[in-house]
């Protein structure tokens, strides 16, 4: 499996983590005026396991390409993957409106993953699925505690 792996940058993968990152820029220099997510965590294991897995994940999707996968183009994985950031652009929309549900906080939590999962199928990219499995579990089982139950 290995084998079929190559160092080397990964455009797109960057350019898909600054999409999924523009939100997040926007969140750090403009707080919402009903911020919930500034709290201290229960889930702090959870949370240090999500950060190492979101570098690996990052790291994976913008270094390792499989020389198996095909150029870029609007594939219905790609296609799919765009659609996921648009749903997590609305999500981080709705909070900012402030409406805060359970379903806000899961369109915070699983759109971005899946963007990402999305996108490393369609690349190809085994090894950061792995990686981007591993963070959605964390990311999932932090929102849920520390916010829906």
């Amino acid at each position: 499996m290995l084998k079929n792996y190559r160092l080397c940058f990964e455009f797109w993968g960057l350019i898909l983590f600054l999409i999924i990152m523009i939100p997040n820029f926007i969140y750090f220099v403009f707080p919402p005026l009903h911020d919930i997510f500034q709290t201290n965590s229960i889930t702090e294991t959870i949370d240090k396991a999500a950060f190492v897995s979101q570098i690996f994940m990052i790291i994976s999707l913008c270094f390792l390409k499989n020389i198996k996968s095909k150029k870029i183009a609007f594939t219905p994985l790609i296609i799919i993957a765009v659609c996921f950031c648009l749903l997590y652009f609305a999500s981080f929309l709705v909070y900012y409106a402030g409406i805060i549900n359970g379903f806000v906080i899961l369109g915070l939590t699983i759109p971005p993953c899946l963007a990402f999962l999305f996108f490393a199928l369609d690349r190809k990219n085994y090894i950061a699925l792995i990686f981007i499995l591993f963070f959605t579990i964390c990311h999932l089982i932090y929102a849920v505690v520390n916010f829906i139950i």
